[in-house]
């Protein structure tokens, strides 16, 4: 069937007839070279009514050397020259010997020398070198014997013509298999296979190539993918719109039998590998030889492959530069695309579009429904932003490149309606970051990761909406990429660091125990706050690896405290909520200890009461398996998550940690402080919880504590966070000073 098999249709219209066609009523054309009238009548008289191989002789008459050489250039096709050897000079017509041989480059010719003084025959040196196929004396040739030298001739002149015909045919092969070899896409190859045909054949270019494009699907009709002349208005439409029936059951004949043929029709096939084939009509006005169908079988293997190749780099274009599932532009095209500058920069806009909740469909309705609900989202788009490009940058996300008057934030609206999804009415709602691009002059990356950092604002904002990109948000984003860049180096060249903040008896200032707090200090000697890189650690994944280190150090100083005499202080070390949710937390806090060898009930674990709330189902069984170790637990930040008694009712924790914001309200007013203070001793009395206040500066905030009830306490009134040494001092003297 015409529909499983690529079609190649070439028709030459009105071609000229070519000088070989015809070859029976042909004559071979013969130069007459004599300085003598008699001769040229004679010879006229001799090979009258007289044809060599089925042809007729035609004759070219010159008198002299100097017109047998313009005879010689003028006509392209002479099969034999009978030339006189003595004429204006006695080297005369060995002169015109070289002449053809050496600066015409005319091997095919057969020369026949004749001469009436046979002491002027040539030497044998000179017959060889320059090819002379006879040499006669003008008395020999009686019209028999003249018809025997040319029928000789003639033979190895047909001969020495096929062989050039065939070399020649050969080399415009191999150059065209080169020249194609640069040309990528079906389109530009077969409009390439049209022209080196057409030269092979000696015909004018104005043809057409049909090639089926159901490259992706058996279904798809045969389109025509190459044409010329008065077929060029249908390139890319169905074959079957030609209505040219008589080439059309041609070519299904020639697809069926999966082989060239020449009769009555010139239809030439190209195998491929896959078992899928491409066929050619060509309508060429003369006869085909011997010579040209062995050609064109060569050309025919040689284009096969070259077509095998364009199709593979057509799948592999495909795959690199489009989405397979919605069929449209991905983001490398979009990127290519933006470097370009195919379109007006001042007057366009790039827009992010991020399908919200899409996973929570995608988890909930399953993925066969996820991707046509994306197939429905990318049609909605695509008709209702015609000027734009579109392109899928992401499972969720798509690009749209287009003028701004298009692309602006109020084409949201596109998607308030409801998409029609397996016969179900669906609603989606999108987020969409947009960047301007006047004045931008910058590579494609970077005005997608502007789009990016405005896409996160707006689902930062409020999902739903659109945010334009700005210079400051621009400047936060880089800054946040500098310290995260800065943080990875950091980490890796061990420029992080710990501080331990002492905690005391409020009562007496005994030392009850450290914080480990984790310090930044950047090549610069500058310190980064904890509160800028720590947010950054959580968001790109380096948190887990930071607390890992934290653990490890915290107790590995723990282990040289007690060995300088320290041996009552508990090590306080904070823990994140990605630390929390690493599958070998416990594992991780376990080695800790065991490597450092220090007893796990001098150890204690601080998570805020933020995340207790949020994750009490997962973070208790964790507290239970660390409480289990020996280990102790204590909520940060009291009083400020908002957590119920339910939670902390249920919560394995034994100390209970004041937040800094109500100790500075000491001052002028302590009813919060208090409040959150007999709330921790309620709990303390019936969950055997210890309190420690945050953030004591001043001797009459730890007055005002210890009036409280509040037992333990840290902040500057008793020590800044402290490197070892200085930690080291600290002890010393305070045990001293006792």
């Amino acid at each position: 069937m015409v529909d499983d098999d690529d079609l190649i249709l070439i028709d030459e219209d009105d071609a000229p007839a070519s000088p070989d066609a015809g070859d029976a009523m042909q004559a071979w054309r013969v130069l007459v070279v004599d300085d003598d009238h008699d001769v040229h009548r004679a010879t006229e008289l001799a090979l009258r009514g007289l044809s060599v191989e089925g042809r007729p002789l035609s004759l070219v008459h010159a008198y002299s050397a100097a017109e047998a050489r313009a005879a010689v250039e003028a006509v392209p096709d002479l099969a034999v020259i009978l030339l006189d050897v003595v004429m204006e000079t006695e080297d005369a017509g060995l002169q015109l010997v070289r002449h053809v041989r050496q600066d015409l480059q005319r091997e095919a010719v057969r020369i026949i020398l004749r001469t009436g003084q046979p002491g002027y025959a040539p030497e044998l040196d000179t017959i060889r070198d320059y090819d002379i196929n006879d040499y006669k004396t003008k008395s020999e040739l009686t019209r028999v014997r003249l018809f025997t030298s040319l029928t000789t001739a003639v033979r190895s002149y047909r001969q020495m013509r096929a062989h050039e015909e065939i070399r020649r045919g050969f080399e415009m092969v191999i150059q065209a298999s080169t020249a194609l070899t640069k040309m990528h896409g079906m389109q530009m190859f077969a409009q390439g296979v049209v022209s080196q045909l057409c030269a092979l054949l000696n015909v004018e270019p104005t043809g057409l190539i049909c090639a089926q494009d159901g490259l992706h699907g058996e279904d798809e009709p045969a389109r025509v993918i190459a044409a010329a002349g008065r077929f060029s208005h249908l390139i890319h439409r169905p074959l079957a719109e030609l209505e040219l029936p008589t080439v059309q059951e041609a070519l299904a004949n020639c697809l069926a039998q999966r082989r060239s043929s020449f009769e009555p029709h010139m239809l030439l096939y190209f195998s491929m590998e896959n078992g899928r084939g491409l066929a050619a009509y060509v309508d060429v006005r003369r006869a085909l030889n011997d010579i040209d169908r062995q050609l064109l079988q060569v050309f025919c293997a040689s284009m096969a492959v070259g077509f095998e190749n364009v199709l593979l780099y057509d799948r592999l274009v495909d795959q690199a530069y489009v989405d397979p599932l919605l069929r449209i532009p991905n983001l490398n095209r979009l990127l290519e695309m933006l470097d370009a500058r195919l379109f007006e920069r001042a007057d366009s806009t790039l827009a992010l579009i991020d399908i919200d909740d899409f996973s929570a469909l995608n988890d909930t309705l399953g993925h066969e429904f996820g991707d046509a609900v994306l197939q429905a989202v990318a049609h909605r788009l695509g008709q209702g932003l015609p000027r734009s490009h579109l392109a899928r940058l992401g499972p969720d996300i798509f690009g749209v490149l287009g003028p701004t008057e298009e692309v602006a934030a109020g084409h949201l609206q596109l998607l308030h309606d409801a998409i029609q999804v397996h016969g179900q009415h669906v609603r989606v709602s999108a987020t969409m970051g947009l960047v301007p691009l006047a004045d931008r002059i910058d590579a494609g990356v970077a005005v997608l990761k502007d789009a990016h950092v405005a896409l996160k604002q707006a689902k930062v904002r409020q999902r739903g909406s659109a945010v334009y990109f700005s210079a400051t948000m621009g400047q936060d984003a880089r800054e946040r990429m500098r310290l995260l860049s800065g943080l990875r180096q950091a980490f890796d060249a061990q420029h992080m660091f710990l501080v331990y903040q002492p905690k005391v008896s409020l009562h007496d200032g005994r030392p009850q125990g450290v914080e480990a707090l984790l310090r930044w200090r950047m090549s610069d000697g500058q310190l980064v706050p904890p509160d800028r890189f720590i947010p950054l650690a959580e968001q790109s994944g380096l948190m887990g690896a930071l607390g890992t280190f934290v653990l490890r150090s915290a107790c590995q100083q723990l282990a040289r405290l007690r060995a300088a005499g320290e041996r009552e202080l508990v090590m306080a070390i904070n823990v994140s909520q990605a630390q929390l949710r690493e599958p070998d937390f416990v594992a991780t806090v376990q080695h800790a200890i065991d490597d450092a060898g220090v007893p796990a009930s001098h150890v204690e674990l601080e998570i805020t009461e933020s995340m207790a709330a949020d994750d009490l189902a997962v973070i208790r069984p964790l507290l239970d398996a660390v409480r289990a170790m020996g280990v102790s637990v204590a909520v940060d930040d009291f009083g400020t998550g908002f957590s119920s008694l339910s939670v902390l009712r249920h919560l394995p924790a034994q100390r209970l940690k004041i937040d800094r914001c109500f100790i500075n309200e000491l001052d002028y007013d302590d009813s919060i402080a208090r409040m959150v203070i007999s709330l921790g001793h309620s709990l303390g009395h019936s969950l055997g919880m210890h309190i420690t206040a945050e953030g004591v500066e001043t001797e009459s905030q730890r007055q005002a504590l210890c009036e409280l009830g509040c037992e333990e306490g840290q902040g500057w009134l008793f020590a800044r966070p402290l490197d070892e040494a200085a930690l080291l001092a600290w002890l010393t003297e305070r045990r001293l000073g006792a």
